[in-house]
Order: C-alpha cells, then structure tokens, then sequence
C-alpha cells in the first residue's frame, strides 16, 4: 500500500472517530469515507486494533509535543493553567485520537511497545511539570499523585466537553478558554495547600 493511501485511510478512521467515536468504525466505513476499495485498509492495517493502536501512537505523540512546547505569549504563565488548557485544547483539536487514546480496550498497549513508550512519554511530561511546580522536596508519590489529580481534572474536561453533557447542566460555554483557566485556579487550590 503506498503511503499515502494508508495516510489516506488513517486520516478517514480518525474523522470517523472525531465524528461518530470509535465503536462503530468499520474498515468498510473507512474504506468508503477515504475513497479506496473495500480491502485497502487490511494490506496495512489487519484489523482494528491495528489501527486503533496506530491512531493512539499519532496521538501520543502529538500529545506529547502540545504538551512540551515552549509557552505562548497568550497562555497563562501558570504551568498548572497552561497544561490544563494544553491538554483540554489538544483533545478538543484532535477528537479522534483523544477519543482512542486512553480506551485500555480498544488500545492494546501490551501488544505495542512502540505505542506503550509514546504513552509512558506523554506521562513523563505530566510528571516532569508537576515536578516543577512542587519542586526539588517533593518526594515522587507527591509527584505522582499531584499528577493524577491535574490528569483527572484535565482529562474529565475534556471528555465533558467532547462528549459529555456539560453544557446541557451548566448552559452554554461561550468562552472555553475562560472555564478551562477557571477549574484549573480552583485546582491549584490544591497544590497551593500542599
């Protein structure tokens, strides 16, 4: 398959997943929204994992850079706001990996370590900012659990925001950046009394 056919195919899954979400994708449906013959998705990609495992691989590693990238005149100089608005506007701009990303069943990292280290890298950018914030004393359950919590926050906006029911409870959201800075200052609460 030539590259840019399986380009092609991969770029269809992901906008089906962006628009539909991953359970119902079908390598026919994939076949049909990228223009190429039923069987052209199973010469590089032989069955969904595969190309679930794929897609999480891209993401991860997007991920990982969004989540690296020097700081922005616009963002919040707060590290703990800017990588909660970070991780919020890479899951909002990429749908379609975030929605596979963390699906332990549909991304079976045990049968990618390529994949399983680009995860274990985004994680390690998690850690490295948190332990930054907290500084040199912290000990690495400190690290760790400070870590989870800003995951948690982060990831449950976005999944609110994605596919969620937010907007139905709270009204609509018409400046996003604004929540997100918002629930992280009241996150920071937290490390703040540290």
């Amino acid at each position: 398959m030539p590259p840019n056919l399986r380009e092609k195919v991969l770029k269809a899954a992901v906008k089906y997943i962006a628009d539909s979400g991953p359970d119902g994708l079908s390598f026919r449906q994939i076949a049909a929204d990228a223009g190429v013959s039923h069987q052209a998705p199973y010469h590089h990609f032989g069955d969904r994992s595969a190309i679930f495992s794929e897609i999480a691989l891209q993401g991860f590693r997007k991920f990982t850079a969004a989540m690296s990238a020097p700081a922005h005149v616009d963002e919040d100089s707060n590290l703990v706001v800017r990588m909660c608005e970070r991780y919020v506007e890479f899951a909002l701009a990429n749908k379609g990996h975030f929605r596979v990303m963390f699906r332990a069943d549909l991304c079976h990292m045990d049968e990618s370590p390529e994949t399983q280290r680009a995860a274990d890298d985004a994680f390690g950018t998690l850690l490295q900012a948190v332990g930054e914030i907290l500084g040199p004393s912290a000990s690495i359950d400190e690290i760790r659990v400070q870590a989870t919590a800003m995951w948690s926050v982060a990831h449950g906006l976005a999944t609110l925001l994605i596919d969620g029911p937010l907007e139905n409870k709270i009204g609509k959201v018409s400046d996003r950046r604004v929540l997100v800075r918002a629930v992280a200052r009241r996150m920071i609460d937290g490390i703040t009394s540290h």
